[in-house]
């Protein structure tokens, strides 16, 4: 059969195509398989202490009361084993209650003056790097600095100089370190964040690349902009690879869009278009994606508590069936929901989707013909589970026939797919 493409005209498709090929390298490079932390808990900028983490699971846990109190509350939610997820959670409550900490200097701290704005900012590193010397910090951290409007700007560039500044005095970095760039509403301004922290690697004789950080989607002029375009998603690229996750905030965006307070929500109309755009903003980018919190806190009355459960519950389940695995949480009592609803969810699937992995892995006959994406996205998902600790290896092993290194393998595209 004669081939009717000479050298001449392959090659004019690969001029053509040389600009497509280094932009899906360099701009859309997938998942990097890097855990991803399922919540964000953020604390006033002066209460942050190396004690804090272990005082809230020990808190969550009281507030659920124990064990039989968490099996209780799984039955109460309607959740497929209660007492094993009681077990679990009381486990994760007790090991690693929160996964990421965000010591905050913006909504959570105020303003304030300078000075004591500097002390705490200070104080605040010292303590993180006691933490991190006594093993207690948690697998995330870092700090969240006022905006960079016009009336905050110098103030948050101070106090975000001054804690890498402190921490750096008193040791590395941690490895798990992610700074938040509030209320952006222009590219310009992660230009100036990517500025800012290039500048400090320079200072602090830091790898270049080492500074990432978090951008908080809390205006409507970030999701379309006066020219129709949609800046969230050129932001991501603007950042020359150190934006590492987009975080919803519900309450900023929902009230810069007129909805009345008692309306505004994670599941309200206008944040779930807001988290539709900026899901598809960072597909295949490697950006991360976090919904934002709720305000309805556990606490008071039983009544209260029980309905508060349950909304938070709802919540996280929602957020997590639509593909987004990361939330805020405000308050130590939110844990147990949270905790409770994101195991839930990431077991209630394992049984089917460890035994199409386990087909495909095995080329084994089965009436679901899974191909190698789809493989890969089941791989991500027991992958998940297993990190934050719903699922357990000797489970991976039993109903996927596989080893975590297999499974890491397959979620990440090395092998097998």
């Amino acid at each position: 059969m004669i081939n009717p493409f000479d050298e001449s005209t392959l090659a004019s498709v690969e001029t053509l195509l040389a600009a497509t090929d280094q932009l899906l390298e360099k701009s859309y490079p997938g998942d990097s398989g890097a855990r991803q932390p399922i919540h964000t808990v953020y604390v006033p900028g002066d209460q942050y202490s190396p004690e804090l983490p272990a005082a809230w699971g020990h808190n969550a846990m009281v507030a659920a009361g124990g064990l039989v109190g968490l099996s209780m509350l799984a039955t109460k939610l309607n959740l497929a084993e209660p007492q094993r997820l009681a077990e679990l959670v009381a486990e994760k409550l007790a090991s690693e209650p929160i996964e990421d900490l965000r010591i905050d200097f913006e909504d959570g701290f105020g303003n304030r003056s300078d000075a004591e704005e500097d002390a705490a900012v200070l104080a605040a590193a010292d303590s993180l790097a006691a933490a991190i010397a006594a093993n207690k910090a948690p697998s995330f951290i870092g700090i969240r600095f006022k905006c960079f409007e016009a009336p905050t700007r110098a103030r948050g560039i101070r106090t975000l100089g001054l804690f890498i500044a402190q921490l750096l005095s008193r040791g590395q970095l941690p490895a798990g370190l992610r700074l938040t760039l509030p209320k952006v509403t222009t590219v310009d301004q992660v230009k100036a964040m990517v500025l800012l922290t290039e500048k400090l690697e320079e200072t602090h004789g830091l790898e270049p690349g080492t500074l990432r950080f978090e951008v908080q989607v809390e205006t409507p002029q970030v999701i379309i902009a006066a020219d129709g375009t949609h800046p969230v998603a050129g932001l991501i690229h603007a950042g020359q690879g150190r934006v590492s996750s987009l975080h919803y905030g519900t309450y900023d965006y929902s009230a810069s869009l007129g909805v009345a307070a008692g309306y505004q929500s994670m599941e309200h109309p206008v944040a779930d278009y807001a988290k539709d755009v900026m899901q598809v903003a960072v597909a295949g980018t490697g950006v991360e994606l976090s919904d934002g919190s709720t305000n309805i806190i556990p606490a008071g009355d039983p009544e209260n508590m029980a309905e508060a459960w349950a909304l938070h519950a709802r919540l996280v389940s929602r957020h997590l069936a639509r593909g987004i695995y990361q939330g805020w949480d405000l308050h130590e009592n939110q844990l147990p929901t949270r905790y409770l609803a994101t195991f839930a969810f990431f077991r209630e699937g394992l049984q089917a989707a460890g035994t199409r992995l386990r087909n495909y892995v095995h080329q084994i006959s089965s009436t679901i013909m899974d191909e190698p994406a789809t493989a890969r996205a089941l791989a991500r998902y027991i992958h998940r589970g297993v990190t934050c600790g719903a699922v357990s290896a000797e489970e991976v092993a039993e109903l996927a026939q596989i080893t975590l290194p297999e499974l890491e393998a397959i979620a990440l595209n090395r092998s097998h797919a």
